[in-house]
């Protein structure tokens, strides 16, 4: 990758000049939290489904509850002592890039410091700008407007990596390569084409918002220690595949009956 390279030769550098660093240890301690929040900053609802071991990496799946039309933003909790970088795609696509993303360790990500949270507003066009999150259909989404791509649909994914043990921290502002392709008639066709998945969420390219970077050495371990799959749906659809318990409460025949005497049948004047 080119902004890796880049990284990479300015670390060999400036190797003499650099302090370094190391793990706290080679335990993982603590863990990595994720939170899908409204612009009010109210937490949606999330359901645990799964948590298991894949090799090295601990993989946690939950169900979320989008709420069409709304403005979201993905907050990650580093509950650990050490900076880590984060790989976070939604349906499928790098949020800082655009591109198909593997979760991978090449991939762009963002930098948590230790025991901190941030906060990540939308799709990345350059070093100062987002384009916000919101819950939309398929057809509007970001993903399938612009690369006609639904293979992740409806998937907030983070995958959570360690730095290697040696580091030398070295910061330069992030240059801007190409925006990602802005949504085009084309694109827009193809997202009629998959306007059959009507009862799927996306994920839609928002209003534009202010929000600085800059660029950070750091080289992640091979495989990620967690990643966090947020599967999220429409209620109405949460409730059909029983992952939400939406039945009506029965009456209860003390509390819920009327303030009144009701006359009997056939009484004068009812």
């Amino acid at each position: 990758m080119r902004y890796t390279m880049v990284s990479v030769l300015v670390v060999i550098m400036m190797v003499a000049a650099a302090p370094t660093y190391s793990h706290c240890g080679d335990r993982w301690r603590g863990e990595v939290g994720i939170e899908v929040v409204s612009e009010s900053g109210s937490a949606f609802l999330n359901i645990p489904h799964q948590d298991f071991w894949k090799g090295g990496t601990d993989v946690q799946k939950k169900y979320l509850e989008a709420r069409k039309g709304e403005n979201y933003a993905i907050v990650i909790r580093n509950m650990t002592p050490e900076r880590i970088g984060v790989v976070i795609a939604v349906d499928g696509r790098n949020i800082i890039s655009g591109r198909k993303s593997n979760l991978g360790n090449n991939e762009d990500m963002y930098l948590v410091a230790g025991y901190e949270n941030a906060r990540y507003d939308g799709w990345r066009t350059d070093k100062e700008t987002v384009h916000r999150f919101y819950f939309t259909d398929v057809a509007d989404s970001y993903a399938m407007r612009t690369f006609g791509d639904s293979t992740a649909m409806g998937v907030i994914a983070v995958a959570v990596y360690r730095e290697k043990e040696q580091f030398r921290p070295l910061y330069e502002s992030r240059r801007q390569e190409g925006k990602p392709a802005a949504p085009s008639a084309e694109g827009a066709a193809r997202g009629k084409a998959g306007a059959a998945q009507d009862e799927a969420a996306g994920t839609g390219f928002g209003d534009a918002q202010y929000s600085p970077t800059i660029r950070v050495a750091f080289e992640p371990e091979r495989d990620p220690v967690q990643k966090i799959l947020l599967k999220y749906e429409w209620r109405e659809v949460l409730c059909r595949k029983g992952i939400l318990d939406c039945r009506q409460e029965a009456k209860n025949r003390l509390w819920d009956e009327g303030e009144y005497a009701p006359y009997p049948p056939g009484y004068p004047g009812n």
